[in-house]
């Protein structure tokens, strides 16, 4: 029977293969010494000149790579960055006068000010009087951008080629960029938008484009190239320090798609949110129970609710509001009405949010309307059904730990495109 040789005969083995070109080699100097044709010594490789790194160039660096992190989901990387920000900030606002003459600070502080660092330092390196006239158009058309006069800014930045920067500008210029047209000119902000993603890839610039595209596209009704960024999205940044906020305005975009007139659609629907681990999963789907209720969309709110119930354990709050959204959608279709009915007045309300009582007494009340419901709570019968009043989705607690930063988040992409 055949064995494997012993690790001592593999390393003896590697031991002489290593020495077979040494040993050559020594033979054939050896020959040449004899013949009096010894060969010379190798001349030895001089290391390349590398210029050093300008500090402004360095603090950019130092932002970026943190800023990567956050997007890979790091919670103290997010802490950090705004402590970073004032550093870099005032360790660039010491800099001579004379610095700001130099093309690579300005495009590094160019993109330091888009990619978190606000307009303060641009203001300073404006008054120094030194950037250079080819550099002023991006310099003021930023500091426009930053102090929300978008006017201006388009009037400045659209007419500069983000390809033709720098990669780590160009990134945060496209982004920019994209922002600024996106109302009057979709299609251009997509494109923009994956040329953000095509120069940055796996930072947080792309993981702002990505995300932001994919709500551009809802817009749009491009279903294809919406649910294969979302997927792409689910799959690469789905523990970005953002992507809590994602996912609310994420189910909120689903209810806004039409897929009660196309089953296949539920499907990838389910294929696209199968990529979110089941906790995130089961939070997605409630969230898009309850927006498709306020929209209307009751084929959706089945959908989303019975996949709710699925991945959630009997008797948790989840699995009453899942019971709770499907109830409220199936009261209306016919041979529904009882089961319906009576999970309705099974419901546990001590259990509910504020929002979802008043689903449960605007479903009752409906119920009554069709047909009279002995022993269902609430207040005797209207009319007409109460309506809601507008009102935000209740939140999950995985989701809920995401709404400390949403306000910071919405006036990131604001000011920069994200």
């Amino acid at each position: 029977m055949a064995q494997w040789p012993s690790l001592a005969v593999l390393a003896l083995s590697m031991s002489l293969v290593a020495q077979t070109p040494a040993r050559a080699a020594e033979s054939h100097g050896g020959g040449h010494e004899a013949g009096g044709h010894a060969a010379a010594p190798a001349a030895p490789i001089e290391p390349l000149p590398v210029k050093p790194y300008t500090l402004p160039v360095e603090m950019v660096r130092t932002l970026q790579l943190l800023q990567d992190r956050i997007a890979q989901g790091s919670g103290p990387a997010h802490t950090g960055q705004r402590a970073l920000l004032a550093h870099a900030e005032e360790r660039m606002r010491a800099l001579e006068p004379e610095a700001w003459a130099d093309p690579v600070n300005i495009r590094a502080a160019v993109t330091f000010a888009l990619g978190g660092g606000g307009p303060a330092l641009l203001r300073h390196i404006l008054a120094s009087s030194k950037v250079p006239a080819d550099g002023t158009p991006l310099v003021l058309g930023s500091l426009a951008f930053l102090e929300g006069r978008e006017k201006e800014a388009r009037t400045l930045l659209t007419k500069i080629d983000a390809a033709s920067l720098p990669v780590g500008l160009g990134a945060q210029l496209a982004l920019t960029q994209s922002a600024l047209v996106v109302r009057d000119d979709p299609a251009q902000s997509i494109r923009l938008l994956d040329l953000a993603r095509l120069l940055a890839p796996g930072t947080l610039v792309e993981e702002g484009a990505l995300r932001r595209e994919i709500f551009v596209l809802a817009q749009g009704n491009d279903l294809a190239k919406f649910e294969a960024l979302a997927v792409q999205y689910l799959r690469r940044f789905r523990h970005s320090v953002y992507a809590g906020n994602f996912r609310q305005r994420f189910a909120a975009a689903l209810t806004r798609l039409d897929f009660g007139t196309d089953s296949g659609r539920f499907a990838r629907l389910q294929a696209m949110l199968d990529e979110i681990e089941p906790e995130g999963r089961r939070d997605l789907y409630l969230l898009m129970a309850r927006a498709a209720l306020d929209q209307g969309k009751n084929a959706t709110a089945v959908f989303a609710a019975e996949r709710t119930v699925t991945l959630t354990e009997p008797g948790t709050v989840a699995a009453v509001r899942a019971r709770l959204y499907r109830a409220a959608a199936l009261v209306v279709v016919d041979g529904r009405f009882e089961e319906s009915v009576e999970t309705l007045r099974m419901t546990d309300r001590s259990v509910l949010v504020p929002a979802d009582r008043d689903l449960l007494d605007a479903a009752l009340a409906t119920a009554r309307e069709i047909r009279d419901v002995p022993g269902a709570p609430g207040t005797p019968p209207s009319p007409e059904p109460p309506r809601l009043a507008a009102r935000e989705l209740p939140t999950t607690p995985a989701i809920a730990r995401a709404q400390g930063v949403i306000g910071q988040i919405d006036d990131l992409m604001r000011k920069s495109g994200r």
